[in-house]
């Protein structure tokens, strides 16, 4: 009877010791009662470790050895590395490519404007006063000084884009050669993209250099005959002066 009572009461101490919520003071009477209790209270802390080393190790059998041999092959890198020299290329290429258009836009634009001032003067050759001369010569001067710099900044910006267009060409083939189709085919396309469009601003620029050669001749037919018209006038007036004496 009195080894029941024992086991009785140990049950009741072991209940209210597993449903009590220990102090620190606690924790260490628990370990002396059973000493596995503190090698429970360290799991949490060693679990992260553990977890790790699981989630490493699920890494590495995840990719497939063959895969990462392919990964680490040279014809792979040499790929990976004709991939980026083409989307290098492909960016030099695209902002040479815009410099050039507007250079050649802001070109045809200003000799657009001087064939204007020029033929405002042709027109109006004659009537207008010495000072309005000089001011409407002086306008067409400063324009011719205008389309000349353009000119200049053209000339510059194409033998950039020229040598863009010859870096790209060079990776477009290192890139098919290497087995990077893809990478060829973008930068192939990008480059006859780039011709056409510079090719189209050029139609621009030639029309306008087309009008100012033709108002250059339309001018030197106009000041001769001008001229021709003012040495008639002076004659008449000089044969006029003769009669009267």
């Amino acid at each position: 009877m009195q080894a029941v009572r024992c086991s009785v009461c140990a049950g009741r101490i072991t209940g209210a010791l597993t449903s009590k919520r220990f102090t620190s003071s606690d924790s260490g009477i628990l370990s002396r009662l059973n000493p596995t209790s503190q090698k429970l209270q360290d799991t949490p802390k060693n679990s992260h470790m553990s977890k790790a080393s699981l989630s490493v190790g699920l890494g590495l059998y995840a990719v497939p050895f063959s895969q990462q041999v392919e990964n680490l092959s040279y014809d792979s890198l040499i790929r990976r590395a004709a991939s980026v020299v083409t989307d290098s290329s492909s960016t030099f290429l695209s902002q040479t490519t815009l410099a050039l258009i507007d250079s050649i836009t802001d070109y045809a634009k200003a000799v657009h404007t001087r064939v204007a001032l020029q033929r405002q003067y042709l027109a109006t050759l004659g009537k207008l006063s010495p000072s309005e001369d000089d001011s409407l010569w002086q306008l067409i001067n400063n324009q011719r000084a205008e389309a000349a710099d353009r000119l200049s900044q053209c000339k510059h910006y194409e033998s950039t884009w020229i040598n863009a267009m010859t870096m790209s060409k060079l990776a477009a083939e290192a890139a098919y050669v290497s087995g990077a189709d893809q990478a060829s085919i973008t930068i192939r396309t990008n480059i006859q993209l780039a011709q056409s469009q510079i090719d189209e601003a050029k139609k621009v620029s030639a029309e306008a250099d087309k009008n100012l050669a033709e108002t250059k001749a339309d001018e030197i037919q106009r000041m001769a005959e001008y001229h021709a018209f003012l040495q008639n006038s002076e004659h008449e007036v000089h044969e006029a002066y003769l009669r009267e004496d």
